[in-house]
């Protein structure tokens, strides 16, 4: 089964961080690089990265069933994914008990999701 784990970092919430050249602390991406090739040796990895802040992106939003444009700097939304890991396991629990081993930060959040498998489901038309 493929699952995606969805990182919500607590400084991207809010729009608290709005520098569009932001870049984590270099001890920060070793801690995570590490928790990154352990779990590439307990699970197969399809693929993961970080993502770039809010503010340097767009969200195009459908409020009354037309597309709506906006561009960051200040995008307004609760919680802006920050990278995720896309990967192969057996069950959501693995995951979970991988997830807490994650060097997040205070506040962050791991969601956990797994994928449609849309090709089983066109098949049982």
């Amino acid at each position: 089964m493929q699952f995606m784990m969805l990182m919500i970092p607590a400084g991207y919430r809010d729009n608290k961080m709005t520098e569009a050249d932001f870049k984590p602390k270099l001890k920060d991406m070793e801690a995570m690089g590490r928790f990154n090739e352990e779990l590439g040796q307990a699970f197969k990895i399809l693929s993961l990265n970080g993502l770039s802040p809010l503010s340097a992106g767009a969200r195009v939003s459908f409020p009354d069933g037309k597309p709506v444009v906006t561009d960051g700097p200040f995008i307004e939304a609760k919680e802006v994914l920050g990278g995720y890991w896309m990967l192969e396991a057996d069950s959501k629990e693995e995951l979970v008990k991988w997830a807490q081993r994650c060097p997040a930060l205070k506040g962050d959040i791991i969601e956990i999701r797994q994928v449609f498998d849309c090709a089983s489901l066109a098949n049982k038309k």
